[in-house]
C-alpha cells in the first residue's frame, strides 16, 4: 500500500519559549534554541511541501513570534501556493510587523489558554503577566479579523477549564477545543513517552519537521522520527520504510486513524469533533492552587 498524501506539515522553527509551561510536548523554555535549521534549509522544505500537494502548514515551537524570520518565512509559505497558512503562538508578544504579515497572508492563529483566572493561568504557564499578554493579544487579532482557534489544556487540580473556554467565546472566539494532559515531553519525563499517550492521527496524512531538521509523525510523536531533512529528501522520507514502520507501529496501539473524542488542539486543524476531557489529569500532570 501506497503513502497516504501528506496534507499538513507543523514546522517547529524553534525550540525557544518565553513560557515554561509544565506539559509542554516540546520540553520548550527561555532556554531553546533556534536549531541547526537555517532560512534557506526551511525555504527548501517549504518547497518541498508544496511540491508533495500539501495544503497547510503550522508554524510552532516553542513559541514560533520569538524566531526573527518567521514573517520571511510566512511569506515564502504564501508565496509557494500553500493554501493555509497558521501560526500556533502562546501569543505573549507579537512584533507589529507580524500582525500586517499575518493579514496580507491571511495567516490564521492557534493558542493556548489555560484559565480565566490570571494567577493560576500564570503559574501554569510560569511566566508572571502571560495571562494579561495573551489576553489582550486574543482581543488583538479579533479586532483585526484574523481567525483565531484556542485550546485548553487540562484539567489539574482546581483548574478552571471550563471558565477559560467560556471566557474565550466571550473574547469572539468560537473554535475552542480541550485536551487532557499527555504524558509526553515535559509531562512525560518520569515515566517514558509511549506511543499510547499520542491521538492516533499522527503520520496519517500529517508530519512535523523539528528545529534540528528531523521529521517525527506530528509534533508530539517526536520520539518517534523518520529522517532528517538536512540529509535527505522531504519527499523520500514521507514515501520510505522508516515512515511506514512507524506509522504501523502507531496503528497497532491505536488502530486505523479517525479523529478521537478528544483531539490536542496542537493537533490538524480540522480534527473533531472534541469535547470537554473526563474530569481526571494525565498520569504526569501538576497540581495547582485553585483561584485565589
Amino acid at each position: 500500500m501506497g503513502s497516504p498524501p501528506l496534507k499538513f506539515a507543523a514546522l517547529e522553527i524553534t525550540g525557544r519559549c518565553q513560557q515554561a509551561c509544565s506539559f509542554c510536548y516540546a520540553d520548550s523554555s527561555p532556554k531553546g534554541t533556534h536549531g541547526t535549521m537555517k532560512i534557506p534549509d526551511w525555504e527548501r522544505t517549504i518547497g518541498d511541501l508544496a511540491e508533495l500537494g500539501t495544503r497547510t502548514v503550522q508554524f510552532i515551537g516553542g513559541e514560533p513570534t520569538l524566531h526573527p524570520f518567521l514573517g520571511r518565512l510566512i511569506a515564502y509559505a504564501h508565496g509557494a501556493g500553500l493554501v493555509e497558512v497558521e501560526v500556533f503562538s502562546n501569543l505573549v508578544h507579537v512584533r507589529d510587523e507580524l500582525w500586517g504579515i499575518f493579514r496580507t497572508c491571511g495567516v490564521r492563529l492557534a493558542t493556548t489558554y489555560l484559565s480565566d483566572n490570571p494567577r493560576q493561568h500564570d503559574r501554569i504557564t510560569r511566566l508572571p503577566g502571560s495571562h494579561r499578554r495573551t489576553r489582550a493579544n486574543i482581543q488583538r487579532a479579533k479586532e483585526l479579523g484574523i481567525p483565531l482557534r484556542a485550546g485548553v489544556i487540562g484539567p489539574r487540580s482546581g483548574q478552571r477549564v471550563q471558565n477559560a473556554a467560556e471566557d474565550l467565546r466571550t473574547l469572539g472566539v468560537t473554535q475552542v477545543k480541550t485536551d487532557r494532559t499527555r504524558s509526553l515531553g515535559r509531562a512525560g519525563r518520569n515515566g517514558g513517552q509511549t506511543v499510547d499517550a499520542l491521538c492516533g492521527q499522527c503520520a496519517h496524512e500529517q508530519c512535523a519537521i523539528g528545529p534540528d531538521g528531523y521529521v517525527w509523525p506530528c509534533a508530539m510523536g517526536r520520539f518517534l522520527y523518520a529522517g532528517n531533512v538536512l540529509h535527505t529528501p522531504l519527499a523520500d522520507i514521507w514515501h520510505g520504510a522508516r515512515m511506514a514502520e512507524v506509522a504501523a507501529a502507531i496503528r497497532d496501539v491505536h488502530g486505523p486513524p479517525g479523529a478521537e473524542s478528544c483531539t490536542p488542539p496542537q493537533c490538524l486543524p480540522w480534527c473533531g469533533p472534541c469535547q470537554p476531557c473526563a474530569p481526571q489529569a494525565g498520569r504526569h500532570a501538576d497540581s495547582i492552587d485553585g483561584p485565589d
